[in-house]
């Protein structure tokens, strides 16, 4: 059994990972911390934590729990590096929800701790498991396109204020791109990679025109990889639109309407057909690797790497206004 801590029970622990994990055979919700400890007794109350003592504002002596093996940070961004390495250090491994880190050192920092403590760091972009996403990528990457060509991804929504934390600069570098921009990035390289190469090329154009704050609202990012196939992101929290991912090849095309999100559902075609696949959580299977990471004693799927990776080209696609 793995013993897991929640760090920030906030929406998505809420909502998608205490309710997955407790899905995840050999995982177990042991402890939570939040800041505000009536809140972490609350949630652990909530989600039937195991531990003795199942409820903590104070991150080290979580931390301090030998009976704890591994952590969920679920805190806002600007947070996630000094969290990772003081649960690195004491022996904890980190599943991280995304970006993984507002700048690179940060960054460096989670991957170079948990290394040298060896413990599994994981970066959470929960779509990598989606079904339909997971069967049309083997699919791809098997050529039923051809040649990689264009891949464009669209995710929108609409915010009603810039009360969010990640439209300010104190815990956040991005919003519409922290939001939903960073999983758009990590779904266009696992989509492209294996065929296109790495990333070598990134242009954007990013606008703050409603509130004016010092992070993106509406961001146009372009991708050039190593083949010469293109990508283009387009993210925004000033207007709704369906979700969707395009894929085009030398040979066909894909498109996924409404498999963004959550849930796991939406609608898929390749070559023009439906592309038939069986909705599951995907929180459960993001959660369910990370735990045969540790068991394995091998990377999750999404480790730190990738997760600095994608750090590395929002940075490049979206520096802090001035």
């Amino acid at each position: 059994m793995i013993r897991f801590a929640i760090v920030g029970p906030g929406g998505i622990a809420e909502s998608m990972l205490a309710p997955a994990l407790a899905e995840v055979p050999g995982a177990q919700l042991w402890s939570v911390h939040s800041r505000s400890l009536e809140r972490a007794r609350t949630f652990a109350s909530r989600f039937g934590a195991a531990a003795p003592r199942p409820a903590f504002d104070d991150l080290a002596a979580l931390c301090a729990d030998p009976a704890l093996d591994a952590v969920i940070l679920a805190t806002p961004d600007g947070l996630h590096a000094e969290q990772t390495v003081m649960a690195a250090r004491a022996g904890k491994h980190v599943l991280c929800e995304k970006p993984m880190a507002t700048d690179l050192d940060g960054a460096r920092a989670m991957v170079d701790a948990c290394k040298k403590a060896d413990v599994r760091l994981g970066v959470a972009y929960h779509l990598r498991w989606h079904a339909g996403h997971r069967a049309l990528a083997e699919r791809v990457h098997a050529g039923a396109l051809g040649e990689a060509r264009h891949l464009r991804v669209q995710w929108t929504y609409q915010a009603r204020s810039a009360e969010n934390w990640r439209a300010h600069g104190d815990v956040g570098r991005w919003w519409s791109l922290a939001g939903v921009g960073t999983h758009c990035l990590d779904l266009a390289r696992w989509l492209w990679k294996p065929l296109a190469g790495e990333v070598v090329e990134v242009r954007s154009l990013v606008t703050r025109p409603v509130w004016r704050g010092p992070n993106d609202e509406t961001a146009l990012v372009m991708l050039r990889f190593a083949s010469g196939a293109t990508a283009e992101l387009v993210t925004s929290v000033l207007f709704e639109s369906e979700p969707r991912v395009e894929l085009f090849g030398s040979q066909a095309s894909a498109i996924c309407e409404g498999t963004l999100g959550p849930h796991g559902k939406g609608r898929i075609t390749l070559g023009g057909k439906p592309f038939e696949f069986l909705p599951v959580n995907p929180y459960v299977g993001e959660l369910s690797d990370f735990v045969d990471a540790i068991h394995q004693h091998r990377d999750p799927e999404v480790d730190g790497r990738e997760g600095l990776r994608n750090v590395a080209i929002l940075l490049e696609a979206a520096p802090r206004a001035t």
